[in-house]
């Protein structure tokens, strides 16, 4: 089940100057560990690494530092001109304001009566049960990869300027992805192509914008739950003006600051699996503002469906023994926190939430 009568699109929610969220999207108290918003600064500047300098051994290091110290970095000189940048924002704010009518053309339900969901469309993550808290956004989840299967009946038609905007964008993502598999396989010593050939042209990889109305509550009411990635590599493109993404090191939350025109690159749990948890996938969250919305878009890569992930050759010795506990399929990739809290003892199954 994803919007429907019942479950209203939090943009026409906030519109409605509520003083209090509606329970479903309340966190619940043992859940919350105290104050939603108290997270600290981060105790060191974020690492920011250059991609056009990645064969200089000095930015190699900042990248493998960055990798072990927290699973994602901030990258600069990546390709993507300000004015691409600028353009996609621009159209996925445009799109955002337009009036309900007009957004849920692209919406993710088949007949339009809650009862027949699919991942791709505007609209509300799954439900998966009645006591599912919800997140404060709303999201538009396009699949760019394959690029053959791009389905554009979900592609907004409005602004006109979206689609080409889009297509151009996920053209230079791609080629950062495998810029940065590259280097990362090159920092564990291993063949340097080895995780770009775990991606065939039927790997998927999906475009979602998230857009955060203000919220009364942001004490009570968080914008994404917490999770790690589960796919292999995402590649995230921040507003500029208003933070809420939070990183989580050895049990305690931290802002991450906004930087314009740069992107932030964090690992998955496949790629986490495949490096046997030599580099790790960070556990993140996003909290609510009070005064302020906010949008960002985040390009989802992943290895083939079939892929049965292990750690990759040279990984493994007595030293290091496998941290995965045996076989993964990516076909069951996750981006539940499930992963998470049993590193030790992952479950046998891992739900889909993609």
């Amino acid at each position: 089940m994803a919007a429907s009568d019942e479950t209203p699109m939090v943009q026409d929610l906030a519109s409605t100057g509520f003083e209090e969220p509606p329970s479903r999207y309340l966190v619940h108290e043992q859940d919350r560990h105290g104050d939603l918003l108290a997270a600290g600064e981060m105790p060191e500047p974020i690492p920011l690494i250059d991609l056009s300098r990645l064969m200089d051994a000095d930015e190699a290091d900042k990248l493998r530092a960055a990798l072990q110290t927290w699973g994602f970095f901030l990258a600069t000189n990546h390709g993507i001109e300000d004015s691409l940048m600028d353009a996609m924002m621009s159209a996925s704010r445009e799109f955002f304001r337009q009036p309900s009518e007009e957004k849920q053309k692209c919406s993710n339900l088949v007949d339009g009566n809650g009862k027949h969901y699919q991942v791709e469309g505007y609209g509300s993550d799954k439900v998966v049960s009645e006591d599912h808290g919800l997140n404060w956004n709303d999201r538009l989840h396009l699949r760019v990869e394959p690029e053959d299967e791009r389905n554009f009946a979900k592609w907004p038609s409005q602004p006109e300027s979206f689609r080409d905007v889009l297509q151009e964008y996920a053209s230079r993502t791609k080629k950062i992805r495998d810029l940065v598999l590259r280097s990362i396989a090159e920092l564990l010593e291993i063949d340097e192509d080895y995780f770009v050939n775990q991606i065939s042209n039927k790997a998927s990889g999906f475009a979602r914008f998230n857009y955060y109305p203000p919220c009364p509550r942001p004490d009570l009411v968080l914008g994404l739950r917490p999770h790690s990635d589960g796919g292999l590599l995402t590649i995230l493109f921040n507003d500029d003006n208003v933070g809420g993404l939070q990183i989580q090191r050895d049990g305690r939350w931290y802002n991450v600051p906004t930087k314009p025109h740069t992107l932030l690159i964090n690992l998955a749990d496949c790629l986490e699996i495949m490096n046997n948890g030599i580099f790790r996938s960070p556990f993140h969250r996003v909290v609510t503002n009070v005064e302020k919305d906010r949008l960002s878009l985040a390009v989802f890569y992943a290895v083939d469906a079939e892929t049965m992930l292990e750690p990759a050759p040279g990984l493994l010795d007595d030293k290091r023994p496998s941290r995965s506990h045996g076989l993964w399929e990516a076909s069951a990739q996750s981006k539940s926190p499930s992963y998470k809290k049993h590193r030790q003892q992952p479950p046998t199954v891992w739900s889909s939430l993609m």
